[in-house]
């Protein structure tokens, strides 16, 4: 058994928007799994294991890109771009979710191509993951002729999610709530395309069209990159349950008056973080980093409860067991710390600043698969193996 204590941890920041901060400071992680957070006690009880020293910096869940177009490899075609999956990582992003293969060179857009493509995609960042990042890839693109055992051959073989509605031929609400019925049926997560085009081919999607359609996630509803009229985001949010997902490459006035509803109205918690990358808006390694902090500085929402949207909010939509710090789930973790410059003394204070934080280590499965950042900032303590 392989045993990793991560000691003299500053702040550990959970990801459970119930319980965001929890005291201790001190975590065990066995084959990849958490499986002890405490106190200084805890180095004493695994004398064998492997030590990490975070010397005083946050410890916080590894961060959810729940927007991502993928294609196959780290590869982006759209932006001519490789590695763009690995540079993400380190900005703090250690799973990702793909919103559909849209820009797969040559992509099929009959029933059959587009079942053929999600199980390659999907199988091939299993097999493969690139730079260790959990890739969730090969969402099925809606096209005309796609019947309910097309689902349920679909979920023998792995494939899980339907990328956002709208990419394909599929559109309007008659046609895709059928689908989605069946999709939900065999056990599927649902993204649905919301607000104005963001890409020659893809269409406007009202707030009365998502209603009808009863996805799961409501993708970019602060624009990708034109968002809908407040008066539509306020019907979504009031009339429905959906998850509400932001993204950096959308419409930043609505991405803030979103959160500051959401506060009032106490549904933080259906909040989630997204890139909309790589895109005609490019590709941003720090994206999600930088959500957390325009969240946190502008629409007055607390630094933890920023990381949340980042992580276990993302984790509860799509039922991953990752995204929270807590025993039993995988230890794909980020140490971070105020960068150097911040007015800020920490993490959580530069987060509220608007400062993003300099990422020194992350974990996936409990494994280092970043010793310091080559593209945050550079932090002002850096977490070692002791």
């Amino acid at each position: 058994m392989k045993k990793i204590v991560i000691k003299n941890i500053g702040t550990i920041v959970t990801g459970n928007i119930e319980t965001p901060i929890i005291e201790g400071n001190t975590i065990v992680i066995e084959d990849g799994i958490i499986s002890a957070i405490g106190s200084e006690e805890l180095l004493e009880q695994n004398p064998d294991a492997k030590i990490i020293d975070a010397n005083g910096v946050a410890v916080a869940p590894g961060l959810i890109d729940s927007h991502v177009h993928t294609t196959i490899g780290d590869f982006a075609p759209r932006q001519k771009t490789l590695d763009f999956i690995e540079s993400s990582l380190h900005g703090g992003v250690t799973t990702m979710i793909s919103a559909g293969e849209a820009h797969m060179p040559g992509r099929p857009k009959d029933p059959v191509g587009t079942k053929a493509l999600a199980v390659v995609v999907s199988k091939s960042f299993y097999n493969a993951p690139p730079a260790g990042v959990k890739v969730h890839g090969g969402a099925l693109i809606l096209e005309k002729g796609l019947v309910e055992n097309d689902f349920k051959e679909l979920k023998e073989q792995g494939v899980w999610l339907v990328g956002e509605i709208g990419l394909g031929s599929v559109k309007n609400p008659k046609e895709a709530a059928p689908m989605v019925e069946w999709a939900h049926k065999y056990g599927f997560k649902v993204q649905m395309h919301t607000g104005g085009t963001s890409i020659p081919g893809s269409s406007t999607v009202t707030a009365a069209d998502v209603i009808e359609t009863k996805p799961d996630v409501v993708s970019h509803i602060n624009g990708g990159p034109t968002a809908i009229s407040l008066e539509e985001v306020d019907k979504i949010m009031n009339e429905t349950s959906f998850a509400l997902e932001i993204v950096q490459c959308g419409n930043p006035k609505v991405a803030d008056y979103v959160a500051v509803k959401a506060k009032e109205m106490n549904m933080l918690s259906r909040i989630i973080f997204g890139n909309d990358a790589p895109s005609g808006t490019g590709i941003i390694p720090l994206g999600i980093l930088r959500n957390m902090c325009q969240i946190s500085s502008m629409s007055n929402v607390a630094p933890e409860i920023a990381v949340c949207m980042a992580t276990g909010n993302t984790a509860k939509v799509y039922g991953l067991n990752t995204g929270v710090l807590a025993v039993g789930k995988e230890a794909d973790l980020i140490c971070m710390d105020a960068p150097m410059g911040s007015v800020a003394d920490d993490a959580l204070g530069a987060i509220a600043a608007g400062d993003v934080p300099g990422i020194s280590m992350v974990l996936i499965n409990g494994e280092t698969v970043v010793s310091k950042s080559r593209n945050t900032p550079p932090a002002k303590r850096n977490a070692t193996v002791a």
